[in-house]
């Protein structure tokens, strides 16, 4: 059986908010390209605009000189969205959770309980930290 093409469409920005709807221009293009209805795309575009925020805010510290990479790859009827920062990563399970009553009325927090939301499948991967560098 034969694999269905790929199309990859990759982005390399600064991290900087201005740059978010270039993302966002982009994203749209490729899941109406694939099909994708109105409600799906809205959901989709939050999911990945929560993502490249923390992506710039938390991952790279609002440091404009590091780059958030957004990697689409468009299937036929599926695209995989891949968000890259240049940060130290973090631990997805010590998130605090946004419902509990504690949060529920705090105006953060909530960017990767939609991103779990509204996708199929959410995954993080870091990584490997080398010891100390010598030279």
């Amino acid at each position: 059986m034969q694999t269905p093409a790929t199309r990859t469409v990759k982005l390399d920005i600064a991290s900087r908010f201005d740059l978010l709807d270039t993302v966002q221009t982009v994203l749209g293009h490729c899941a109406t390209l694939l099909g994708f209805d109105e409600e799906a795309i809205h959901y989709l575009s939050v999911a990945v605009r929560e993502s490249v925020v923390n992506a710039i805010k938390h991952g790279n510290r609002l440091d404009e000189s590091k780059r958030v990479v957004v990697d689409f790859q468009l299937r036929p009827d599926t695209i995989t969205v891949e968000v890259r920062d240049q940060g130290e990563g973090f631990d997805p399970d010590s998130v605090p959770n946004p419902l509990a009553p504690e949060n529920l009325l705090k105006a953060y927090g909530r960017g990767i309980f939609f991103m779990r939301s509204f996708m199929d499948d959410v995954s993080y991967t870091f990584p490997a930290r080398a010891g100390p560098w010598s030279g």
